[in-house]
């Protein structure tokens, strides 16, 4: 034990007697363990962000949509793909495991005003039927939602997001008030639940629901999608089976003819951003190994002088006894706890980026044991694999040629 805190004590003893060019050395290491640290943190805050927001899909539901996710299709191939209408609607209500379902559309970037005010040209217009707030788990805040009534007549009702209630209306009750989309007023009826920012992108609270009768009034069919619900939880891969077949009757597909819409739900979205992290992941791990690789060569390189400079020293310590294995035992300890300082600062410099992020980018970033420990013994490994041979040189000198070193 005492061998062990000795090798360790004359380890930092000559860090700190070359403090700048121990830190240059150590400076690969550093960048490869943040690197590995900063990234899953924020691989993991966005899974968590992704998991919370994708409970816009409401309980036991799923998304009948014409596009896919992603770019896997031609622009020809997506053109040919028929679009969802009411009658597609009908038929999936009346399915044994569907519970309900609601037809959806959206359009983005509009101004929305008052007599008194105005907002950016970036507010989001969300359109469906009455059934939408429940296939999507949207909850209404204050006031309510538009009636089965109130969507069948076509009245110019709209429940609005807390931030456009907060540019429009501040200070005042926004429930009864009157605001104006191109040029059409609306009479405000409810204000829905904050939900924030999605990714650390835009606010989902800056947005405007209306009757999709209203919709279609204004801007036709755009991107007619339905949302269902399942009976229960056991249900919804009936449902989705049971969907799937349907649409395929109704759009004449052949057996061996690939869909020609897409079935979206949480699951399917997080298979898809997991496929996405696992690349950033990759990628995140080959800067670090590239890192580590250049940390490991200055280490080589600083032990390899540490072992001329020091060469006189190892030739006095071997003629008062020092056998091989504790020479060789010393260098490669020095060389271990170089890239570990390393590895430790980078670390704490990854996990200080990660909550960085979460305070500037409103991400709820978490850095996994897993990355900082993986951190920790790579950079032990590259200390040790770089280390060996400076120490084993060190440990073969020859006493008595070592002592006539100058």
């Amino acid at each position: 034990m005492m061998a062990l805190w000795d090798t360790l004590r004359l380890a930092f003893g000559t860090f700190i007697s070359n403090p700048l060019r121990s830190f240059l050395t150590l400076l690969g290491i550093v960048i490869g363990a943040t690197t590995v640290v900063s990234m899953m943190g924020l691989i993991q805050g966005l899974r968590n962000q992704v998991n919370e927001s994708l409970s816009e899909l409401g309980t036991n539901c799923f998304q009948v949509q014409r596009l896919p996710f992603g770019g896997e299709l031609s622009l020809a191939e997506l053109s040919r793909r028929p679009r969802l209408n009411e009658g597609d609607l009908e038929a999936i209500r009346e399915q044994p495991s569907v519970l309900t379902a609601a037809a959806e559309d959206s359009k983005g970037g509009f101004k929305v005003s008052t007599s008194l005010r105005e907002s950016r040209p970036n507010v989001s217009i969300w359109a469906g039927t009455p059934e939408y707030f429940q296939t999507n788990s949207v909850q209404v805040q204050e006031g309510r939602a538009f009636t089965d009534t109130e969507y069948l007549d076509g009245r110019r009702v709209v429940v609005i997001g807390l931030d456009l209630a907060d540019t429009l209306f501040p200070g005042l009750d926004p429930l009864g008030q009157t605001l104006r989309i191109q040029g059409r007023s609306f009479q405000v009826v409810g204000t829905l639940k904050r939900k924030g920012g999605f990714l650390g992108g835009g606010s989902q609270d800056n947005q405007v629901m209306m009757p999709l009768s209203v919709f279609r009034q204004l801007f036709g069919v755009r991107d007619y999608r339905v949302s269902i619900q399942a009976r229960t939880s056991e249900l919804v891969p009936r449902a989705q089976d049971e969907v799937t077949l349907l649409m395929r009757r109704r759009h004449a597909l052949k057996p061996m003819e690939p869909d020609d819409f897409f079935v979206f739900s949480n699951e399917s979205a997080a298979e898809t951003f997991n496929k996405i992290s696992q690349v950033i992941s990759v990628a995140s791990f080959g800067v670090c190994l590239l890192s580590l690789l250049v940390g490991g060569i200055g280490i080589l390189n600083i032990m390899l002088v540490a072992v001329t400079e020091r060469t006189r020293e190892i030739g006095i310590r071997k003629a008062l006894g020092a056998k091989k294995r504790r020479i060789l035992a010393q260098f490669a300890t020095e060389a271990v706890v170089l890239s570990l300082t390393g590895g430790v600062l980078g670390v704490a410099l990854g996990v200080a980026l990660a909550h960085l992020a979460r305070w500037v980018m409103g991400l709820p970033t978490e850095v996994p044991a897993w990355a900082v420990g993986l951190s920790l013994a790579m950079s032990c490994g590259v200390g040790l694999a770089f280390g060996i041979y400076p120490a084993a040189r060190a440990a073969k000198l020859d006493p008595v040629e070592a002592m006539r070193t100058e």
